[in-house]
């Protein structure tokens, strides 16, 4: 496709469209126009992010998939099977949908083409429209470049700067990503190692080369300035169209308490 990405997304809602949009930093799956999950090999998967977050046994997970894999159904799985409830599911669900999709619809200048009929073997108990799902990955965006506008941090390995007294010391979980900073991780690495949406992640790199701490790969000023964050932390599911407000703030609770 050469169209611009947000046509394209507009010509697949409209004919409500089932498949795998594939781009270069990853996939998006629709369901009848919809977008039911993403993949991005800069984001965790659902699975890690159950497991590694201790909400899941890796064996629960496993059977799981090997039971309705195949079928697409792993989502319903847990739920039928007790494993997690439905609430769970949906927040795990929307958390990495949005997770991935920060990193599937951003700014490339590789192709983007629809490969109709595929379906992901997690399945879906949630969906979000495709323009919300567009326009919290904008808002994400910006949310970044508020923290600290070099986004070469996104990818790169995350490099720790000499300590120093004149630094502030980083809260508990910024504490956990510094330690991991060992120049050859970079943030998808660190949010996997810590069983973390590789957005949340992100936001903390960003904040530690903002207070000095982290290296920024390039043009970075002599004195990186500590600048305010913005008053409301990102709400990964503040834009998900059709859910319901008691599903919104289960996702917007479940997500915040972990920042």
């Amino acid at each position: 496709m050469t169209r611009p990405l947000s046509q394209t997304l507009a010509r697949l809602a409209g004919e409500r469209a089932t498949g795998a949009l594939l781009r270069d930093a990853g996939t998006l799956y629709l369901v009848d126009g919809v977008a039911v999950h993403a993949e991005s090999p800069f984001s965790p998967g659902i699975g890690w992010l159950l497991t590694a977050g201790g909400r899941l046994p890796v064996a629960v997970w496993q059977e799981a998939v090997e039971r309705a894999g195949a079928r697409c159904a792993i989502a319903r799985a847990l739920v039928d099977s007790c494993r997690l409830s439905t609430g769970a599911v949906e927040i795990a669900g929307l958390s990495a949908l949005f997770d991935a999709a920060f990193f599937v619809l951003g700014p490339s200048d590789g192709p983007s083409w629809f490969r109709p009929g595929v379906r992901h073997w997690f399945g879906a108990l949630r969906s979000v429209p495709l323009r919300e799902l567009e326009r919290e990955t904008a808002r994400r965006r910006r949310y970044l470049e508020a923290v600290w506008p070099h986004p070469a941090l996104d990818t790169a390995p995350v490099v720790r700067r000499a300590a120093s007294a004149r630094l502030p010391r980083p809260p508990v979980r910024r504490a956990a990503v510094l330690d991991l900073a060992d120049g050859r991780l970079t943030p998808a690495g660190i949010a996997a190692a810590l069983g973390r949406p590789a957005f949340h992640t992100l936001v903390d790199v960003r904040r530690l080369a903002a207070l000095g701490h982290v290296a920024t790969p390039s043009a970075e000023p002599e004195r990186p300035p500590a600048r305010p964050a913005p008053s409301a932390p990102p709400d990964p599911g503040a834009a998900a169209g059709p859910l319901d407000v008691a599903t919104l703030r289960r996702v917007r609770d479940a997500l915040e308490a972990r920042l």
